[in-house]
């Protein structure tokens, strides 16, 4: 039987998309890793150059695959081709803007050849349609670009790759009018997306694990590491919790499911995924050295990361409801208002001070849920009555 078949009508995730992403763990760690031995706004905005076009393959993989039949064995090679590409990009992300910059261009053209490829024999409606789409731009553009900035060094390079990053990016609102009409599987999609976010966590509970030698642990760091797991604990919660069925909801009821796609699909998630590696890297600074304050540099990524992620849900709520995240992005603000404390005060403080303002949300909109229900939301103009958004009040 066909692994997309089921008791139901909804499209499942098929084993072929689970083994594909496991390629983009090893990828979010080497970012991480990037990240890490470089924390700067510089270092930031290049690690985050490099991020996009992992990012952007794993997008595209992901229409694909929602669009089609992962049980054919063609789409699941072309699945295997892509991760294979991917291989490539994340080990040489770490001399990405080294002596490994034309193997992680030229890995990031062939996966988007062969999706492309993918994308012209599915068309039916001449060579235009095939290419005026982000694939199209992929293949004939920002690929080839890659290529070009992977021949030149120093800051040429970083300025031709966050050009085409930003090219990428942008396609599906240059051709939103052509794309407006597209359908998806609005559990399937929105289960892909997840799964990267949960891949991003992942990386965060990676950091929490490794940051200590192995065989040594000493008291400080024992509770570093359980604060940090609960911080760890507190993202899972606030995206999984509510937010997952929120954005499921969301796109299922859209009127033009592009732009649920487009906005918080591939611009929201990015943001999250984004925030969940930058404080990834700086929890593994604060379970280090426990006792002793965070330079700057750290206090930015976990601080900033985890108020990044918190404020990335108003943009989302906004895009899908029209409505204002109030609880979200009041502990955003929170967590900004603490930032200037934090370089003066032991790292275990500012691991344990985030992970009360995540139990303190999550507390309060679990409370909200269950005093209220979500018949008041029926009270609320626009809104759909849907339990999933009530955890956005």
């Amino acid at each position: 039987m066909p692994e997309q078949l089921a008791t139901d009508s909804e499209k499942r995730v098929g084993w072929a998309e689970l083994f594909f992403d496991l390629v983009f763990v090893v990828a979010v760690t080497r970012v991480s890793t990037l990240l890490g031995h470089d924390h700067s706004w510089s270092g930031a905005l290049r690690a985050l150059v490099v991020f996009v076009p992992i990012y952007w393959m794993w997008v595209g993989t992901a229409v694909q695959t929602n669009l089609q039949d992962t049980s054919r064995p063609g789409l699941r090679l072309r699945i295997f081709a892509v991760a294979l590409a991917g291989v490539f990009m994340a080990l040489s992300l770490d001399e990405a803007y080294g002596h490994l910059g034309l193997v992680y261009a030229c890995a990031y053209w062939a996966g988007r050849l062969i999706l492309g490829i993918g994308v012209i024999t599915a068309v039916r409606h001449g060579l235009a349609a095939a290419l005026f789409n982000p694939y199209g731009v992929s293949m004939v553009i920002t690929g080839p670009l890659l290529v070009v900035g992977a021949l030149v060094h120093g800051g040429a390079r970083e300025s031709i790759w966050a050009t085409a990053a930003v090219i990428d990016l942008s396609t599906p609102t240059i051709f939103r009018s052509r794309l407006r009409d597209m359908h998806f599987d609005a559990g399937h999609l929105a289960e892909r997306f997840g799964l990267f976010v949960l891949i991003a966590l992942g990386e965060s509970v990676v950091s929490v694990g490794t940051a200590t030698p192995a065989g040594e642990l000493t008291l400080g760091e024992g509770f570093a590491v359980a604060a940090a797991f609960a911080l760890s604990c507190g993202l899972w919660w606030v995206y999984f919790h509510f937010a997952a069925d929120a954005v499921r909801h969301a796109l299922a009821t859209a009127r033009i499911q592009l732009d649920i796609t487009r906005l918080v699909l591939s611009y929201g998630h990015l943001a999250f995924i984004a925030a969940i590696i930058v404080l990834a890297v700086g929890m593994r600074e604060s379970i280090v050295e426990p006792g002793n304050a965070l330079s700057w540099p750290a206090v930015g990524l976990l601080f900033g990361g985890t108020g990044l992620y918190l404020a990335t849900f108003g943009f989302t709520r906004w895009a899908m409801f029209r409505l204002v995240s109030r609880t979200r992005l009041t502990a955003a603000a929170v967590v900004l208002a603490m930032m200037p404390a934090a370089p003066h005060v032991p790292a275990l403080a500012s691991l344990v001070g985030l992970a009360v303002v995540l139990a303190v949300l999550n507390t309060h909109e679990l409370m909200v849920v269950q005093q209220t229900g979500w018949r008041a939301m029926l009270r609320r103009p626009a809104v759909t009555a849907d339990p999933a958004l009530t955890a956005r009040r």
